[in-house]
């Protein structure tokens, strides 16, 4: 049967004093974390750092060596892997139906007493059969007004699959594709707490522009795993950083988390410079007085305050990938032509007559849904693929560098790192090589490191280096940050920011798409619509094609007859339209009135913050021991207050889309 609801607002999951080992290292030492209701977690750290252990943890799926995981009783818990072991099984949509608990058992149980109702026993046993045959009825129509079909079917539709899919055997389709029929079914079961290890990872651009939409108007808690920036910065109300002093919490989305961390930087540079100010002037008393009779006492009180003062620990950045581009040959206007272009697998055609151009320094993203031939597409324009018919012309002086996931596996098992990175820059000494991979995280004796034992995402930044390195002026990537982390996406994007070529990229990261193109390639029933600019202005070209489209009947001009009749529409129409203008300022006007005070109020204190942040920059403010104690006091209340802001800021505008989309605006 379907587990009660708990009726507590307590934590979902508390975690105490928990301890874990991996293989020898310590992951976790005597941690702390809290799950509310309805919060929204951002899980944050560097490959290895145990995000995904922490996500089995709170999912039951692994026990701490030490410590305890409090669960709440009744509360259902919904765990999304990175890797696939999908337990669905029969047709896709029937899978996702008898996802929810209790439907198969109810289903069943219906059955056998139908069964034993056939057989005809006596008067009163069949009067109790059916009381209790009408009893479970009730129990599974009351379980498909809770999970009704509708909705199963509208998640599967807006993860991708078609209609035509519904009927077909999960044990048919691909690891993506299972993958998104597990993350349909954890959606359609609606869980008080979503746990959600890189969700994006199998899906296309459109497929994550509508979990983003769904996730938006999701109501239970979630801790989420992502390599996407954009996804976080939208989705997270709070940051749990996994870090190598330790496990950190910090309020607000992944950009809050990130200023958040810089200012603690700048404060513990400042109590680093003034402490060692502090020992610098104790120790020059120690050396002048020691010998002195007069002052040996009070040599001795500095030597012993020497030793119990706590060293302030300078700020320790995480290891990040960092990267600038050699220059590279400049190339012509006109840098891939493609004219009349047909290709097509097992006779299914992809495009019958492409007829695209890519000019000189165009950041093109190729979006649309899987299977729609981006791939192929990208692999036709690097040659690795013949079209059937047309042709693909390279401009003058083109030279292309192509990066795609299959590339992973044509490393060199046998190779070390620093002789795979070799092979691309072979002029090179070993000193440069090594610069090189240490710019990508492998650093000492990593470099020796075969490419055999490495994970994806090491092979992965081992292929990334290679490409860039020594780029083409023609860049084409395929996936570049599917086993990134999210520092290491965002300093690739950072880099490839300072790339002069050109590039033609496939990506499901919408930060990537966002921050990179100036061109939008949408792949839809085997044609390609260009549109300019960015990711989010391609999303609100959408939008308003979907706003014109649901309009246009209301914006057909008037053919009826002239009379009493049209006229008294006309009136009856135009108060309509007056009434709803007026129900929509009525609904939306409190909350935007709360979001202008808030920003108005988040605007005084991040002043009041910079100011504070160059008083405490200033060693000799800590002088006067009353006088720092007091401004790092302000300092922290304003931070903490900003972050409470923030988060309401956030939730509002939360509030705000979703009063814009129950308007259906």
């Amino acid at each position: 049967m379907v587990s009660k609801r708990f009726q507590e607002p307590m934590s979902l999951v508390t975690i105490s004093k928990l301890s874990l080992s991996f293989l020898g290292r310590e992951l976790f030492h005597e941690i702390g974390v809290q799950v509310e209701p309805g919060s929204r977690i951002g899980l944050v750290g560097p490959n290895g750092s145990g995000k995904t252990t922490l996500l089995k943890l709170m999912a039951g799926e692994i026990s701490p060596d030490k410590g305890e995981i409090t669960r709440t009783k009744g509360a259902r818990i919904g765990y999304l892997p990175q890797d696939v072991r999908t337990a669905l099984s029969g047709t896709l949509l029937q899978s996702v139906l008898d996802s929810v608990p209790g439907r198969i058992g109810l289903r069943e149980e219906i059955t056998r007493a139908e069964e034993a109702l056939s057989k005809g026993q006596g008067k009163g046993d069949q009067l109790k059969l059916a009381e209790h045959l009408a009893t479970l009825h009730q129990e599974m129509i009351d379980l498909d007004v809770r999970f009704p079909p509708h909705d199963a079917e509208r998640i599967l539709s807006g993860l991708g699959f078609k209609e035509d899919d519904f009927a077909v055997s999960i044990s048919q389709l691909s690891e993506g594709w299972k993958m998104r029929a597990a993350l349909a079914s954890l959606l359609y079961q609606r869980p008080d707490l979503l746990l959600l290890d890189e969700p994006t990872n199998h899906l296309d651009i459109p497929s994550v522009h509508w979990l983003e939409q769904f996730l938006q108007a999701y109501k239970g808690a979630m801790v989420l795993v992502s390599h996407d920036k954009d996804l976080l910065n939208r989705q997270i109300s709070r940051i749990i950083s996994i870090e190598q002093d330790g496990m950190k919490t910090y309020r607000g989305n992944y950009d809050s988390f990130l200023t958040s961390r810089e200012e603690e930087r700048k404060i513990l540079e400042a109590q680093a410079k003034h402490q060692e100010q502090r020992v610098r002037e104790a120790e020059r008393f120690i050396d002048r007085f020691r010998a002195k009779a007069s002052k040996a006492r009070q040599a001795q009180s500095k030597i012993k305050l020497l030793k119990k003062m706590e060293l302030v620990e300078s700020y320790r950045p995480q290891k990040k990938v960092h990267f600038s581009f050699p220059p590279v040959d400049r190339s012509g206007r006109q840098v891939v032509a493609m004219r009349g272009v047909a290709k097509g697998f097992n006779d299914k055609g992809l495009y019958n007559n492409l007829n695209l151009t890519v000019l000189r320094e165009e950041r093109i993203a190729i979006i649309g849904p899987n299977g729609s031939g981006k791939t192929t597409l990208l692999r036709m324009i690097a040659g690795e693929l013949n079209p059937d018919r047309g042709e693909i012309r390279l401009g003058h002086k083109v030279s292309t560098s192509y990066f795609a996931q299959h590339h992973l596996d044509m490393l060199d098992p046998a190779k070390t790192i620093v002789e795979e990175v070799s092979t691309s820059v072979s002029n090179d000494t070993i000193g440069a090589v090594r610069n090189i991979c240490g710019a990508f995280l492998f650093s000492g004796d990593e470099v020796d490191k075969p490419i055999g034992v490495l994970s994806g995402g090491e092979k992965a930044r081992v292929s990334i280096a290679k490409l860039l390195v020594k780029p083409g002026n023609l860049m084409l990537m395929d996936e570049p940050t599917n086993h990134l982390d999210l520092i290491s996406s965002e300093i690739l994007i950072d880099a490839l920011a300072t790339y002069h070529g050109t590039m033609v990229f496939v990506s499901h990261n919408q930060s990537f798409v966002n921050r990179l193109a100036t061109k939008i390639w949408d792949i839809r029933g085997g044609e390609v619509e260009e549109y300019p600019g960015s990711l989010y202005e391609y999303y609100d070209h959408l939008d308003r094609i979907s706003a014109s489209s649901a309009s246009s009947y209301d914006d057909q001009p008037d053919r009826t007859p002239q009379g009493s009749q049209a006229k008294g529409d006309r009136k009856a129409q135009r108060r309509e339209q007056a009434e709803k203008r007026k129900r929509i300022r009525a609904a939306l006007k409190p909350i935007e009135d709360r979001l202008m005070g808030l920003e108005r109020r988040i605007t005084e204190l991040e002043k009041r913050q910079k100011e504070l942040e160059a008083i405490l920059s200033d060693p000799e403010i800590f002088a006067d021991s009353n006088r720092g104690v007091s401004y790092m006091n302000e300092y922290r209340e304003v931070r903490e207050k900003l972050n409470e802001l923030m988060g309401r800021w956030e939730y509002g505008q939360g509030e705000l889309e979703a009063a814009k989309r129950d308007l259906g605006i």
